[in-house]
């Protein structure tokens, strides 16, 4: 999507606040005991109560052979992204770490955002690994400015995480957003600074940094949607849907 005038811009940034409302109430919700089946009512819950439509229900993504059964994407532990909720019993635990990855459609524009969250206290390679992840997702918008690449937001992500002694998941990563769930450009977590496609003012992006404490390596679950990582290591996620303008980068979803 590119911004083309004042009434896409006000929507989309609308549409922003009420994403990172209904995630910050989530975040309230993450309890030992909470289900991740809980979190998915109350996602859908809070995005129909404001007449939003939950964008990730009923969705099927390119290369999925049935579309996504619900509102929230949560992934805990060693599930990486897209961890389906309502499927299967699972149980929030102390020490554990789960993602939580959502979208809207407010007016017709359509924002994603994703966060992890501990569980309680966990341990201090866990809290490593969130922070380093976060990190790495503002040091990707920080390069989102106009007449920088696509590779100077990847360069960027990839330095943080890997500098911080975690992997980077190079499989998956940001794309566009706005007019569809998922929109090109692709960006990659990883890549040469000074590449790619050059960022123009209007742009809507998402941008999502994905890690691992173990090896980058991830394998589909059966469910067709959950990733895991190969060798059972912890993964963290962030994710912000972002505005390229004159003045730098605009968090949309913050």
């Amino acid at each position: 999507m590119i911004i083309k005038n004042d009434t896409e811009r006000a929507n989309l940034i609308e549409a922003g606040k009420r994403l990172a409302a209904v995630l910050r109430a989530l975040r309230g919700a993450v309890a030992p005991g909470v289900t991740s089946e809980e979190l998915d009512d109350r996602a859908e819950e809070l995005i129909r109560e404001g007449a939003d439509e939950p964008v990730f229900l009923g969705y099927t993504p390119e290369g999925a052979h049935r579309p996504y059964p619900a509102t929230l994407c949560v992934s805990i532990n060693d599930e990486v992204v897209h961890g389906i909720p309502n499927e299967s019993k699972k149980i929030l635990k102390k020490g554990d770490i789960v993602g939580l990855d959502l979208g809207l459609a407010h007016e017709g524009v359509i924002v994603d955002a994703a966060i992890t969250v501990p569980v309680g206290q966990t341990d201090d390679e866990t809290k490593r690994l969130l922070y380093a992840t976060e990190e790495a997702l503002k040091a990707g918008i920080a390069r989102a400015v106009i007449g920088n690449h696509i590779g100077d937001i990847s360069h960027a992500i990839a330095e943080t995480i890997e500098r911080a002694g975690f992997k980077v998941v190079k499989s998956l990563g940001g794309h566009g957003v706005g007019d569809r769930v998922h929109e090109e450009p692709f960006i990659p977590n990883y890549g040469r600074a000074g590449t790619g496609l050059v960022l123009k003012e209007g742009m809507v992006l998402a941008l999502e940094p994905i890690s691992s404490a173990g090896k980058a390596a991830v394998i589909l679950a059966p469910d067709g949607y959950t990733y895991k990582t190969k060798d059972g290591s912890r993964s963290a996620h962030f994710e912000h849907t972002i505005l390229i303008e004159k003045n730098g980068p605009r968090i949309i979803t913050g």
